[in-house]
């Protein structure tokens, strides 16, 4: 049976909120990023982490926005890592509201850093094992519908 990855519960706070009275673009990112916090969690690149010398960095990251939030709103964030290597790992994820519905789906590509560089470097035997783990959970889920996707206007010839 697969396990998908699902975060602990995340409001929308009040500050939050744009001027249409939902919440603002640049905050579907911050959540899925706390959402990522949860799963590092499990990956070990939580802050102790940062003592290593080593983190990670987002070098990719697409949003398709599906439905507004509003202030107070609930939402978990579920995560399924797509593909791995040693220095990158390529994920998708979904912000599904506390009453079940979609509101935005997100792919990313983070790359494993050394900080004494900056330059991307292999990650630990044991962070390699952690992520082989955490895709195993997952089985053999189906590729999302969303994933790799590419932004532009469909011209009618």
């Amino acid at each position: 049976m697969s396990q998908l990855f699902r975060s602990r519960p995340l409001k929308v706070l009040p500050e939050w909120i744009d001027f249409n009275g939902h919440l603002n673009m640049a905050y579907y990112n911050v959540l899925f990023d706390h959402a990522v916090d949860h799963a590092y969690e499990q990956l070990g690149f939580g802050p102790e982490y940062q003592k290593t010398g080593c983190t990670t960095y987002v070098a990719e990251f697409h949003i398709c926005y599906l439905r507004e939030l509003h202030e107070g709103d609930e939402v978990t964030v579920t995560l399924q890592l797509i593909d791995y290597d040693e220095k990158r790992f390529h994920y998708y994820q979904e912000m599904w509201h506390a009453d079940g519905w979609c509101a935005a789906t997100a792919e990313g590509l983070t790359l494993h850093v050394d900080q004494s560089g900056p330059r991307v470097a292999p990650m630990p035997d044991d962070i390699q094992k952690k992520l082989a783990a955490f895709k195993a959970a997952q089985g053999d889920m189906p590729l999302p519908d969303r994933v790799g996707r590419s932004i532009g206007i469909k011209r009618k010839t």
